[in-house]
Formats: structure tokens, sequence, C-alpha cells
């Protein structure tokens, strides 16, 4: 069987027209790699926060081109290293983040605060892919150890997650693509970062793909109140469906979000917050309506140099947490797995917040997700893809 595959090449920022649709040859694998025939990609903002950024005067050793991202995928292991001993051939696989498993971090079991993450899963590695039989490898890859949007991948070991032996459907594999990361995150945030509880109340601030899964999550654990906050009517209602108990729109100039959510806590805030946005704003706002003692968790950023103050006298009496919440803290070997009977116990409703697009209209995958119309696009690799280069 030949490896020539279609995959989508980042050659520049997608807003600049630079991404293209085309034939790529990957190099052979690793001993720590596997080849795997993608069904599905799901698409999460950080791809395209990575991929639309200029490289003009740009210091950020993450930001190159040309080169494949994509860091949520499902599909079928074709071709195994000779280390990997995780999975074999045709066994169905999910890709999530990359980490090195020799640090403090992940010896402790917290793979996801690696400490050369970034290196892992934002930088990658050159020279993977080539786009001609007779050419060099020339496309990047490796972001979070996969670049799930190519249709062979690439994938470290330690980014596998064998999903052998749960009676996962073909169907329900596509559907799955997204819990490496986005849906994994918001998930993790409540049952393991804040290990919420049925007498808590919450708060969620952005309910995206990561929102939305926080609030699945904190239904799922019966918190007495779910509070939704966005700009979105329509992920408001969405979230409200999910299991949210109360929602506030902040597209309303006039709204107080302390006082609305201190209002229906009955003065007292909540025991967790989870700030998706990033919004300087909304994280402070996020500070100040969690009760004493409460959690405030932080993943969002809109601006990676973004801060807020915090008097520390306040923060002392308060004893309230701020903890950096990263993939939920999770293993995705094992969470992945555990989000699956969630899913199959009716208690992970993930269908609800997907969407499905054909590789080809990656575009209008993308344009949907800016607009609000889908939380969670998921592109599908069909055998019948065609390039349109």
């Amino acid at each position: 069987m030949s490896n020539q595959s279609l995959a989508l090449v980042a050659y520049g920022p997608i807003s600049r027209g630079q991404w293209k649709l085309q034939h790529a040859i990957p190099r052979p694998i690793r001993p720590d790699e596997a080849l795997v025939r993608l069904v599905a990609s799901g698409v999460c903002r950080a791809d395209i926060h990575i991929g639309d950024a200029a490289t003009e005067g740009n210091t950020n050793p993450g930001i190159y081109y040309p080169r494949i991202l994509g860091h949520e995928g499902s599909g079928f292991v074709e071709e195994v290293g000779s280390a990997v001993t995780s999975v074999k051939m045709n066994d169905p696989v999910i890709t999530s983040f990359a980490s090195c498993g020799e640090c403090y971090n992940c010896d402790d079991d917290h793979p996801a605060y690696c400490i050369d993450g970034f290196e892992h899963n934002f930088v990658g590695e050159k020279e993977m892919y080539s786009a001609s039989s007779n050419g060099d490898f020339d496309i990047a890859a490796s972001f979070f150890g996969q670049s799930s949007f190519a249709k062979m991948a690439i994938v470290k070991a330690r980014s596998l997650v064998n999903v052998s032996g749960l009676g996962v459907t073909n169907e329900e594999l596509r559907l799955f693509a997204p819990l490496g990361c986005g849906i994994q995150t918001g998930a993790g945030a409540m049952t393991t970062i804040a290990d919420v509880k049925p007498n808590q109340d919450v708060a969620i601030l952005g309910v995206g793909g990561v929102g939305q899964s926080a609030i699945m999550a904190a239904a799922m654990r019966q918190c007495r109140t779910i509070i939704a906050i966005d700009h979105t009517r329509s992920r408001l209602e969405l979230a409200k469906s999910l299991g949210a108990t109360h929602t506030i729109q902040t597209s309303d100039p006039n709204i107080d979000l302390v006082a609305e959510v201190l209002k229906i806590t009955g003065q007292r805030g909540v025991h967790v917050s989870l700030d998706t946005s990033g919004v300087q704003k909304l994280a402070k706002a996020s500070w100040d309506f969690v009760r004493c003692l409460g959690k405030v968790l932080q993943v969002g950023l809109a601006k990676p140099l973004d801060k807020w103050d915090i008097s520390m006298a306040d923060h002392m009496n308060s004893g309230k947490q701020i903890i950096g919440c990263v993939q939920g803290d999770a293993i995705p070997q094992n969470y992945i797995r555990e989000m699956i009977g969630w899913y199959k116990a009716g208690k992970l409703p993930v269908e609800k917040i997907v969407n499905f697009y054909p590789v080809e209209e990656y575009h209008r995958a993308f344009q949907d997700m800016e607009d609000g119309k889908t939380i969670k696009p998921i592109l599908v690799w069909n055998d019948s893809c065609q390039s349109k280069i």
C-alpha cells in the first residue's frame, strides 16, 4: 500500500490563503512512532492561532512554515515502530498531546505539565513529509506529536491512545476524534483538577468546545449550580441543553458579571470558576466571584502577555486558589478510555457539540467555528478524497 496521501499543509497564515490540501508522503517512521491512517481530525482553535501567525518579526520557535498542523485525530494503525508496544497493526486509536515521559512531572503522572511540553507539542519537527516522491522531506509536522491534518499521520507513541476492546464503532471513532484535546481539557478541568462535587456551584466563562465539555462534566458530577457565561446566545442555549442551570450573556453592555453570579449563588459565589476565554477582564471577574477557598482555573489565552493584578492581602485572606489548567491534567491513555465509557453510558453527549465536514471543505469548517455556527468541527478523511492542487 502506498503511503502517499492528502495533507492540509500550511505554507503561511491561513488568512493570506496559504493553506493547501495536497498530496504528501511521510518519511519512514522511527522506533518510537506509528503510522496512523486517520478517519477524522478535530479542529481546535490552537491550530488556527498557530497556523495564522506571520513569521515576520516573530521570534516564537513554534511559528514557521511549511508545516502540517492538527492535534485531534482518530483512525487505525498502519505501521508500528520497533519500540512501540502500546498498539499493533489495525488497532483503532485516538491521538492526544505529546510529552517527554522522562521529566519529574511525567514521572509523577502529570504529562500535561511536561517540562519540555512546548517543544514536544508546539515546535514539532521539520523534514517529515515530502510533496513529491522524488523530493526532499521538506514539510514539518509532529505538532502535538501527531499533526493530524494528514490522512497518513506519523504519531509519537506517547500521543497514541489504543481504544481497541471498547466496542467503538467506525461512526463512533470519527465522533471521538476531538477527545484528545478540547473535550479532554474541559472535562478534565472539572473532574480531575477541580474534582467538583454534587453540592457545588461552578461557572464556565466561554462555552466553546472546552467550555461545553466542562459543562457536560459538571452536569455528570451533579453540580448544584452550573453557570454558562458567553457573548453568543446560541452557545448559551446549547449549554442549557447540556446541563447549564443558568446563563449570562456578556454581550449586554449593562451586565455586571460579578453581581449576576453572586445573585445566582445567593451572594456566596461559586466554588469553581473555569475561564476558557482568556479575556483579561473576564479572568479577573472570575476571581472576584469565586467564594473564599474556591478555585479559579485558567485555560484560555486571548493575549499571551495579558495579566491581572490581585491584592496580596485579598488573596491571602480569601484562601482562593488560582490554578493553571492544561489538558485537564489528564493521562490520555486512561482518561480518553474513561470518557468513552461516559459517552456510552449517556453521560457525555459529545455528538451535540460537533459537526462533520469533508476535509475538502476545511475553509467552511474553520469559518463556521469562527462564526459560532459550529462548536467543534470534525474533518472527515474519505477514501475518495481528491487533491485540489
